[in-house]
């Protein structure tokens, strides 16, 4: 990180010892061999101490201890502007590289180094050969001689801004690994975590050590294809311009989660070669489950309030009741359910009547809710069937079919593909009217408690239809 005069310099700071005299830095007989002890064919001693000091990536400078220029690397002369040859040999800073009103100053900071133990850091406004001003922080220690008195001083020094951006670097990537609020994984190009931050380590549900090295597919149930191909786009690739948002399964001691992580993804790539290598790449995620859900809820909740909307304009338009709850149904079914069946008590709903089929989808595929043609068909349901359930409950059922399959189906009188069913009561004035069923094929989840929100909604409304249809013709 240094540079010697071009007559030759010692490998040694502070004066020189030789009787022969000479100036300070420099050798008494430039001519002569660097050092006794060279070994042949290998560079001279001072020579490799000049090649290492100029391959320095900091800047600096050494004082023997009269306050003599010795040692000036080239990265000093880049951030300077003055060369070793105009550098070495001088008395300190002054009138060149330091304001002479600064000069004493400057010089008894640097110099108290030599006494002190340990370094000393300080900053100062520095001159350039151009005369502009820099601003640099400086690490000065002290050098001892051979007989251990004080005999000079190093300095590194480097530009304040380049200093703190460095800093900043080493601040920011410390506190990502530590305790951000993201999630932040460092993963090899064999795509196995060397890095796991506190945040991450949480959401993967392991030790921040126990989950190094290990494949990703140890760690994910579902969602490691999608994972592992956007890592492999991005050591490929390079980073895609916005967040992804992936949906992947965990294997926890309580069973497996369902969780959606927005990541995004950094290539990694060494800074000290030319030509850039992969190291692998930074992967920075945040658990959005609960906003995801909460999202995906209101977009449901406004659909179907939008599809409640639409069925009671069509439904004041119907001259016919019956057909007004029919097409109630078929809105109701957008995106709810796959099949609908209206099941009233026949006769006086006060009486303790037979449930009979009066309305309900095709069985053998999707299609609109109809009136059973020919009149209403008596329903087969066998004891602590969900619709009767309901009835006698005056409230909703919810059963899925697990592993029964069609059976299942089938026992019940309901279509083959049935694998989930939601049954509520048709009330209205107080009175039972019947039992309304929604099915879903096994493609679909098993309803939930806010689904029996949205079909009690629907269930009222239909009650109130029949209701009316039972009133303009009693023998419906």
């Amino acid at each position: 990180m240094g540079a010697f005069s071009s007559s030759g310099t010692t490998d040694e700071l502070g004066p020189d010892e030789d009787p022969g005299g000479g100036p300070p830095g420099c050798s008494a007989d430039p001519g002569s061999p660097a050092g006794e002890g060279d070994v042949p064919g290998e560079p001279p001693g001072s020579e490799l101490l000049a090649a290492l000091l100029d391959g320095m990536d900091a800047a600096l400078c050494a004082f023997d201890a009269a306050g003599t220029v010795t040692h000036w690397n080239r990265e000093a002369e880049r951030v300077l502007g003055w060369t070793a040859h105009e550098a070495v040999g001088r008395a300190g800073f002054a009138g060149w590289a330091v304001r002479r009103a600064d000069a004493d100053e400057v010089r008894a900071r640097l110099m108290s180094a030599m006494d002190a133990p340990g370094r000393q850091v300080h900053e100062f406004a520095l001159l350039r050969k151009d005369g502009g001003r820099v601003l640099v922080r400086t690490q000065s220690a002290g050098v001892r001689g051979a007989d251990g008195k004080p005999a000079g001083v190093y300095c590194a020094f480097s530009e304040v801004h380049a200093q703190v951006d460095l800093e900043r670097a080493i601040a920011l990537s410390e506190a990502l690994l530590e305790d951000a609020s993201w999630g932040v994984v460092l993963v090899d190009v064999d795509l196995r975590p060397t890095v796991v931050n506190a945040y991450a380590a949480r959401a993967l549900g392991g030790g921040r050590t126990a989950l190094l090295g290990r494949p990703l597919g140890e760690l994910l149930v579902q969602g490691v294809e999608e994972l592992e191909a956007a890592l492999h786009h991005v050591l490929a690739e390079g980073a895609p311009t916005a967040p992804a948002e992936l949906w992947v399964t965990l294997r926890t001691a309580e069973g497996e989660r369902r969780r959606c992580w927005r990541s995004g993804f950094l290539r990694l790539a060494s800074p000290l070669t030319e030509e850039p290598v992969p190291l692998g790449v930074g992967w920075l995620f945040r658990d959005v489950t609960a906003a995801k859900l909460a999202e995906r809820e209101a977009d449901r909740l406004r659909f179907r309030t939008s599809q409640l909307h639409r069925a009671a304009r069509t439904a004041s338009e119907c001259e016919d009741p019956m057909e007004a709850a029919t097409s109630l149904l078929d809105f109701a079914l957008a995106g709810f359910a796959d099949h609908v069946l209206v099941d009233l008590v026949a006769g006086d709903p006060t009486a303790d009547g037979r449930l009979v089929r009066t309305a309900g989808t095709p069985v053998d595929g999707p299609g609109p809710c109809l009136l059973v043609a020919g009149g209403s068909i008596p329903v087969r349901y066998g004891p602590g069937h969900p619709a009767l359930q309901a009835v006698e409950r005056t409230g909703s059922v919810r059963t899925s079919g697990g592993a029964g399959g069609a059976a299942w189906a089938t026992e019940r009188r309901w279509p083959g593909d049935a694998a989930h069913a939601l049954c509520t009561v048709l009330r209205s004035r107080g009175r039972t009217l019947g039992a309304l069923t929604f099915l879903r094929a096994a493609n679909r989840a098993a309803f939930e408690r806010p689904d029996t929100a949205y079909a009690e909604t629907v269930a009222a409304r239909v009650a109130g239809a029949v209701d009316l249809a039972r009133a303009v013709r009693p023998t419906t």
